[in-house]
């Protein structure tokens, strides 16, 4: 995964973390997450917080 999987990171994350609100998750913590993924591959510095945002919409989606 890339950071532009915004979908399917949000996915992993909801699968891998399903107690945490994601709304209440400091970027810095959501980008490490991301980073810890096992099939993540991608550069910290291809990371910006409008991706972060759209991760974290992803997660809340499918939360609900």
């Amino acid at each position: 995964m890339k950071w532009t999987d915004v979908y399917d990171i949000g996915i992993e994350l909801a699968d891998s973390k399903p107690d945490i609100d994601p709304l209440s998750v400091r970027f810095t913590d959501l980008m490490k997450w991301v980073m810890e993924l096992p099939d993540f591959d991608d550069v910290p510095e291809r990371c910006s917080e409008k991706i972060l945002e759209a991760i974290q919409m992803a997660w809340l989606d499918e939360r609900d």
